[in-house]
């Protein structure tokens, strides 16, 4: 049975207490929640198992030139037929919303949470699915691994669906075009791109309609592991103008005699000064009941010490980064002393109030870096400090009851599902309101026993041996 077929699936109800219902019964369904995820199902397991089979098949010896690259011609329309059937499948999650059963808003999150996929690498699989919908001939394609991935994120950019719209409002023949770009792409990849641009403006030779320029505006930031930034957006005309000529005034304001930087070197120094200057005004909005700052983890030896030592510092993004650079964030900033108990983790630091204080705040940022429910990655300046107990219950305002939730997931909470710190492993599970545990992660075995699921906990930063 396809998927398509399938019965439809409909929300798991909320947990008695959601939206004023009964109050839940005083056991915790955390009790009896299994911590196995659910086995693939039977003909994922007998896919997985065959590509198991194949990837322990030697390749040393014996084996030619032309047998090797006949392996790697098949290997690469299984990789299409894979992508292809997980897009399917995303497309279809989607269309039921299946990722409210794990909390999440949508498939692209979940993708990024549960199957660790990257923003652009998510985004593109399921841009891949409802492509594969709105061209069944190019989907067939796909499922038939001739069409590769990023063949379909050419005829996406392309033939978008508002293009596809306006192709169906003026009655042109949507099954020969879908048929023409599938020939196309398998038959003649390299004139793929061609066509879909020559078909896009047969279909709307005027473009899309006049709009607001600001809607074109967005701006990316995505963090690498050693900390540094790579920004990617687009600005409307007026507003590009702007910015760039901020960015120029600076620019030229900084540069001397003997200045070897290039051009883009010194926008970036520029873009970096602009940070400052309001940073250092005070004049940007409150993040959270405080200014917006830099914060930065560190011991007191090694902010000390002159050496430099790799992945010594944590800053408030999440990212490790050795001690200049924390140096650097002192020389000009207040130096702020917190207690590490012996398991690493911060002490309790206040006493019990009904908010939140800075100081409790600071300490969950410490020991939690952002939102907490499992598969978010949302950082600490997006979280709420959330009442494992609720303060009118009797719940102490105390490191030990606080946990950083973003907008989304703190609703969850108080809407039947549920989080516990597990202390043996050091770090939040999360449980869903039938008592499942939710698990991420894409390492099963065809029985359903879990291999190395587990998230384990970021390894303790100032660990010495």
């Amino acid at each position: 049975m396809g998927l398509d077929d399938a019965e439809p699936w409909t929300p798991e109800p909320l947990a008695p207490g959601a939206l004023g219902a009964e109050r839940p019964p005083a056991p915790s369904p955390m009790a009896a929640a299994s911590r196995s995820p659910e086995p693939p199902p039977a003909d994922v397991c007998a896919a997985i198992e065959a590509a198991l089979t194949a990837s322990r098949t030697p390749l040393e010896g014996g084996v030619s030139a032309a047998q090797l690259l006949d392996r790697a011609r098949g290997l690469a329309r299984l990789v299409n037929l894979a992508q292809a059937e997980l897009a399917r499948t995303v497309a279809h999650a989607e269309s039921v919303d299946a990722a409210c059963a794990d909390g999440l808003t949508g498939m692209r999150p979940w993708l990024r949470g549960h199957a660790h996929l990257s923003g652009p690498e998510a985004g593109g699989t399921l841009a891949a699915g409802r492509l594969a919908r709105r061209m069944p001939a190019v989907g067939a394609g796909a499922a038939a691994g001739g069409i590769t991935a990023g063949q379909l994120a050419v005829i996406d950019r392309l033939l978008t669906a508002e293009v596809w719209a306006t192709a169906q409002a003026a009655g042109v023949d949507l099954p020969e075009i879908d048929l023409l770009v599938a020939q196309t792409a398998m038959t003649a990849p390299r004139r793929l791109a061609d066509v879909c641009r020559q078909l896009a403006d047969a279909i709307d030779p005027d473009g899309p309609p006049p709009a607001d320029p600001t809607q074109v505006r967005g701006v990316r930031v995505t963090r690498r592991a050693d900390g540094t930034r790579i920004l990617r957006g687009t600005l409307d005309a007026a507003g590009g103008e702007r910015v760039e000529a901020a960015l120029e005034s600076i620019s030229a304001a900084s540069r001397c005699e003997g200045d070897l930087r290039n051009r883009d070197q010194r926008a970036g120094d520029a873009l970096v000064q602009l940070a400052d200057l309001h940073l250092a005004a005070g004049d940007l909005p409150m993040l959270r009941k405080a200014r917006p700052q830099i914060t930065a983890l560190i011991q007191l030896e090694d902010l000390a010490d002159p050496d430099t030592r790799p992945a010594a510092t944590r800053l408030g993004s999440g990212v490790t980064a050795s001690n200049t650079v924390a140096r650097q964030a002192a020389c000009d900033g207040d130096v702020a002393r917190i207690l590490l108990g012996p398991d690493g983790l911060p002490l309790d630091v206040g006493r019990a109030h009904r908010l939140v204080p800075a100081h409790i705040r600071r300490a969950a940022e410490v020991r939690d870096g952002g939102c907490v429910f499992t598969g978010c990655h949302a950082p600490a300046w997006w979280c709420d400090a959330h009442h494992l107990i609720h303060w009118i219950d009797g719940g102490e305002t105390s490191l030990a009851n606080t946990a950083l939730l973003c907008e989304r997931h703190h609703t969850q909470v108080h809407h039947g599902y549920a989080l516990r710190w597990d202390p043996d492993d050091r770090y939040w599970r999360t449980f869903r309101p039938d008592g499942r545990e939710i698990i991420t992660g894409l390492l099963t075995d065809t029985t359903g026993q879990p291999i190395d699921h587990r998230r384990e906990p970021d390894p303790p930063l100032f660990d010495r041996s």
